[in-house]
């Protein structure tokens, strides 16, 4: 077995101990319900979670949940509707999905059973903009604050003040449920349920100001009417009911540290929240292997969470695993042995196909090739012309980052 063989398995391994096949089962409510059980989801891994739902409730099960283009294909979900939309910017089929879903949500009555599948993803794929808002303006506004470089959750904040859905809006409207569960799959660091799709089944303090301030740092024009459409949103409640992690970035982690550890790597958890730089983390991990190079044995390091990527150049090309991946190569000396896999989860990292990339000291570009595409943003060019691309297709699910670095000899 290669090093890259041995990466690559322990990435799918990873990715399966976290998909809703081997999460989600046994968490799922027991029983029927007097009436219907509705599902209703939103995010990468929503199909493969509605395919769960449907297998695993009794009685009669329909409903709708949406996901990313590519991600629907091959779930058996039956009546449970399945959308695909636009990600990281809505699109029209997002706002179709946004009002299918919410009125969905608003039919359920005491008799009924209510089932929402979110994921990361959920954030623009799920869309029912505010009135007075146009799903032009709203994606106009998306797509600014996402190149923007601004953190995650600020994003999330701008977009729960958009939406009719976000902020535990959607929840809100299935008020008149009997029951309902919400069971998430976590990309967030620190799993927070309000954070996670910007949480449309999760009560959530609304800020404004907050939201309108994120919007002039982000240097995006605040008109006067969406100051008003903003300041003005009608604030509903979610109900309280259970809410359930059923998996997390961690989960992943954990089951590629006992893998490894029974091949005989010393394995070094550099922790599972990681956020910041990709580039910066790619160089600071870089100097962390050759430490441990340095100390003899064979070791992997371990990491997940959710770096980003700063936009230096226009038209780059490549997420934030290559980016985080060239520029540990960047600092790596030709010969070092020292093998890096770093992909997303989800199995796209940025808005290519691949999930993320490979290098080893037989197939790392230069210093100065890695200083280059870093520079313009061209990471995807580069690990394409290295035959470094990882290539896994959607994968059901959504955990964030899982980056390993091995150094010493396979075997």
């Amino acid at each position: 077995m290669t090093c890259r063989e041995m990466l690559e398995g322990y990435f799918l391994a990873g990715v399966a101990a976290a998909s809703p096949a081997e999460r989600l089962p046994g968490l799922l409510p027991k029983g029927r319900p007097a009436g219907q059980t509705l599902v209703l989801g939103c995010g990468k891994a929503a199909a493969a979670m509605a395919a769960v739902a449907r297998r695993g409730l009794e009685g009669p099960v329909s409903g709708c949940v949406v996901t990313r283009h590519g991600h629907g294909g091959g779930q058996d979900t039956g009546a449970i509707t399945v959308i695909e939309a636009g990600h990281p910017v809505p699109d029209a089929a997002s706002l179709r999905a946004g009002q299918q879903i919410r009125a969905l949500a608003a039919s359920a009555g005491p008799a009924d059973r209510v089932i929402f599948l979110i994921s990361g993803g959920g954030s623009a794929l799920l869309c029912d903009q505010l009135p007075g808002l146009t799903l032009e303006t709203k994606a106009a506004i998306t797509r600014h604050l996402v190149l923007s470089g601004l953190p995650i959750d600020q994003i999330n904040l701008v977009r729960r003040h958009l939406s009719l859905v976000k902020g535990g809006r959607l929840a809100a409207a299935a008020a008149a449920a009997g029951e309902m569960h919400s069971f998430l799959i976590s990309d967030v660091v620190g799993d927070d349920p309000a954070a996670i799709a910007s949480g449309p089944t999760i009560a959530c303090r609304f800020e404004p100001e907050a939201a309108l301030a994120i919007l002039n740092q982000a240097g995006w024009p605040v008109s006067p009417e969406l100051t008003s459409a903003i300041r003005n949103a009608p604030a509903l409640a979610a109900p309280r009911h259970p809410v359930h992690i059923a998996a997390r970035g961690a989960d992943a982690l954990d089951r590629i540290a006992i893998l490894a550890r029974a091949d005989g790597w010393n394995v070094v958890r550099l922790g599972d929240e990681l956020t910041g730089d990709a580039a910066q983390t790619g160089q600071a991990h870089a100097e962390l292997a050759l430490r441990h190079a340095a100390q003899g044995g064979r070791h992997l390091l371990l990491s997940g969470g959710e770096l980003t990527v700063t936009v230096r150049a226009e038209g780059g090309c490549g997420g934030p695993n290559l980016e985080y991946l060239a520029a540990l190569m960047e600092r790596l000396p030709p010969g070092a042995p020292i093998a890096a896999l770093a992909g997303d989860s989800d199995g796209i990292d940025g808005t290519e196909a691949n999930a993320g990339g490979y290098c080893d000291a037989t197939t790392r570009a230069t210093p100065q090739a890695c200083a280059a595409a870093l520079a313009a943003n061209r990471t995807h060019e580069l690990f394409a012309q290295i035959g470094g691309l990882i290539t896994t297709g959607p994968t059901g699910t959504n955990v964030n980052d899982i980056r390993m670095i091995a150094i010493g000899a396979i075997a």
